[in-house]
């Protein structure tokens, strides 16, 4: 099949494969917990001071046992979602401090806005599920702020939603909360309902605090993303191929520790690697590079069994307007397209991570709402192709009368909400509305119209009560 934008070749991925085992056998992984430590040890791997040196059989071994496909539970059973193979999920931004508003100002984000994007999320068509930490809500002390967003992940929505990754005693917190919504730890011991993300710092090292995090999870089973933030030039060699290797022996590395923890925990590899810009040495999320990177980790999924993460609708523009439309939708496109199964930037992200915009959360779902269409096979059947319509219209016919036409002209086609169509007088005579101004007004309609899905009261009530308790016990 003739491809524009070819992916590696089968010598090209052993190649960087045995890169990547060279670098976990010679150089090896730091893990700053000495509970994994002695978890690895006790697996007879080497372990000197506080880096792990891995074998290729050991890696191997390990990866026998990552599903290839899984899912993961919501609390309404239509919105479970599938990750895996040929299916994917679409989840919102994620760690923003900041809010940028429809005037481009940039403000704090705040605990209402958070709880505003968990209203989007339950109303969307597009996004699969929530993540955590939309944004980082400056109001709440740090230290509490996990319980109100993971108690609005619960109470907001009825679709599944992502932990606290932030440290070891937030995850044991996410975890109870979950239990408590489910039944008790039970009933959730290896039954994917609470993803969580766990960032290697790189080059080449696990946190205290991620590893942890990774260790709480992972013991009942629970989903775990390793989305790495590599940057070419700086945390990795310049070249794409070097970043390459870096990035997949820092992923392989927590997939392993994973399942010495618990053989079968659901792992997805990946991340939202980019170049470094050179000249002010920060991210270069909307470059090329990156678009480049999402086939490769694609690729290299694929190669180890393993499924894959990428961005989504990632811009260094720092308002909605033409940058941020072009580099969202090729990271967008790019990311499904390549077969990435999950998305965790899907909706909303402005300025590299550093904020979020509610205008751009909408414009990006319909994105998302396009690329799936895009990436949706073509039926092909005698109805389909409709033989009969194509014989009554003839030559110089019209199908637009036609009762096939009537039946199928609201779900046949897309229809955006948002775009504009027609004619240049339509648009002058509605205000000559740019898109963010159209993306503002159906927000505001959104929220007014946004109704609370229904919870058992004795369960909510036992998880307010929960996060009183954590957060009297924090503050003291």
């Amino acid at each position: 099949m003739f491809k524009r934008m070819e992916g590696f070749s089968e010598n090209d991925i052993d190649k960087i494969h045995n890169a990547v085992m060279e670098v976990l056998r010679d150089i090896g992984v730091a893990f700053h917990e000495p509970e994994a430590l002695e978890i690895f040890k006790n697996h007879g791997f080497k372990v000197e001071g506080r880096t792990v040196y891995f074998s290729e059989n050991q890696v191997m071994k390990a990866l026998d046992t990552v599903p290839s496909e899984y899912t993961i539970f919501a609390r309404n059973p239509e919105n479970d979602v599938k990750v895996g193979g040929d299916n994917f999920a679409l989840l919102p931004g994620w760690g923003a401090p900041f809010i940028i508003d429809n005037d481009g100002e940039q403000r704090n984000a705040v605990m209402e806005d958070y709880e505003n994007f968990c209203k989007l999320v339950h109303t969307s068509k597009y996004l699969d599920m929530n993540g955590f930490l939309m944004v980082m809500p400056s109001d709440i002390n740090p230290q509490e702020s996990h319980l109100d967003m993971i108690l609005a992940n619960i109470l907001l929505t009825d679709k599944a939603f992502m932990g606290s990754p932030q440290d070891r005693s937030k995850a044991v917190d996410s975890l109870e909360m979950v239990s408590i919504l489910w039944g008790g730890k039970d009933k959730i011991l290896n039954k994917p309902v609470l993803p969580s993300k766990v960032n290697p710092v790189s080059p080449l090292i696990y946190s205290e605090e991620m590893v942890g995090t990774l260790i709480e999870y992972a013991t009942l089973g629970q989903p775990l993303e390793f989305p790495d933030l590599i940057l070419s030039g700086t945390t990795a060699p310049i070249t794409l191929a070097g970043t390459a290797t870096v990035m997949m022996a820092e992923d392989l590395a927590g997939v392993v520790l994973a399942q010495l923890i618990n053989p079968g925990t659901p792992c997805v590899i990946g991340g939202n690697t980019c170049a470094t810009d050179m000249r002010t040495g920060g991210m270069a999320l909307g470059g090329p590079e990156a678009i480049k990177i999402i086939h490769i980790i694609a690729q290299m999924g694929r190669f180890y069994g393993v499924p894959t993460k990428s961005g989504g609708s990632l811009t260094d523009a720092f308002f909605p307007d033409m940058q941020a439309g072009v580099e969202s939708a090729l990271s967008m496109f790019t990311s499904i397209a390549a077969g990435s199964h999950f998305m965790n930037q899907s909706c909303g992200i402005l300025a590299g991570f550093n904020a979020m915009s509610f205008e751009k959360f909408l414009l990006d779902e319909e994105i998302c709402g396009m690329v799936r269409k895009i990436v949706t096979p073509v039926e092909v059947t005698e109805e389909s192709i409709g033989m009969d319509q194509i014989k009554r219209a003839g030559i110089g016919g019209a199908y637009i009368t036609f009762p096939e036409t009537f039946k199928k002209c609201r779900t046949e086609l897309f229809m955006p909400e948002h775009a504009t169509r027609g004619s240049y007088e339509t648009w002058a005579v509605q205000g000559k509305k740019k898109v963010h101004t159209k993306a503002h007004e159906s927000l505001i309609k959104r929220l007014d119209t946004y109704k609370k899905p229904d919870i058992d009261p004795s369960i909510e009530k036992e998880l307010r009560e929960f996060v009183a308790q954590r957060r009297a016990a924090i503050s003291k």
